[in-house]
């Protein structure tokens, strides 16, 4: 499984730079992939991305599969975004469905989000996306998003959402990232990045650097953990 900024998080931070904060799949990774978490195994994925000093996102989002429900991932996330004094602090559910496993050739998912503002009450972000990713050989892979998804705070706030990312196993311990996504007719961002996986095991650490990943800003770097258990 890939870590990955889920694609209603994304689609917030689309939204962070012309208008108050609201944001949606928002950095760290902003293209999924059509894996869940392994049956069994729960995990806290957390980010932090920046814009400058003064603009910048925090996520958390606890995700568990159940052995008794091996293709549907269960979780949620909290996120905190500030832009010059504004901040904005949502939380809601997101369910993961994967249909057709990579391992079969390609693989098909199907992903439903969604974010409510703590202090309005209201919807701010809400997506639903069909990630599918496709394996070539052992140490690449594509994956491709396309949905609709849902801003409040947008001037466009119903558009669709699409995106490609491309996976590529360098090391024993390492792997690179990069994609491109936009959202409607606004502009499209990009991002690249490393991830660090020591031994294979629990710790995912990425470091990812983008540009426009909110439509506004030209530069964006973040930082992000992935714990499971």
């Amino acid at each position: 499984m890939t870590l990955t900024i889920r694609p209603v998080f994304a689609f917030a931070l689309f939204t962070l730079g012309p208008v108050p904060p609201a944001f949606a799949s928002g950095n760290e990774h902003v293209v999924d992939d059509a894996a869940v978490e392994t049956p069994g195994t729960c995990h806290l994925e957390s980010w932090m991305t920046f814009h400058g000093s003064d603009r910048g996102l925090l996520n958390l989002s606890p995700a568990c599969t159940r052995k008794t429900w091996p293709r549907l991932e269960i979780g949620g996330a909290f996120q905190r975004s500030w832009d010059n004094g504004t901040d904005l602090t949502t939380f809601g559910p997101a369910l993961k469905l994967n249909i057709r496993p990579a391992e079969k050739g390609f693989g098909v998912g199907l992903i439903a989000s969604g974010a409510v503002g703590l202090h309005s009450g209201k919807v701010e972000t809400a997506s639903l996306i069909v990630p599918v990713t496709i394996p070539v050989g052992r140490a690449v892979r594509f994956n491709l998003n396309g949905g609709w998804s849902y801003a409040r705070a947008s001037s466009r706030q119903h558009a669709a959402f699409y995106g490609a990312q491309v996976e590529v196993q360098v090391a024993r311990d390492f792997s690179l990232m990069g994609e491109v996504f936009g959202r409607g007719d606004g502009p499209m961002g990009s991002q690249a990045g490393l991830r660090w996986n020591p031994g294979g095991g629990r710790l995912d650490v990425d470091l990812v650097v983008g540009r426009l990943i909110d439509g506004v800003n030209p530069r964006s770097a973040s930082l992000g953990i992935t714990l499971r258990s």
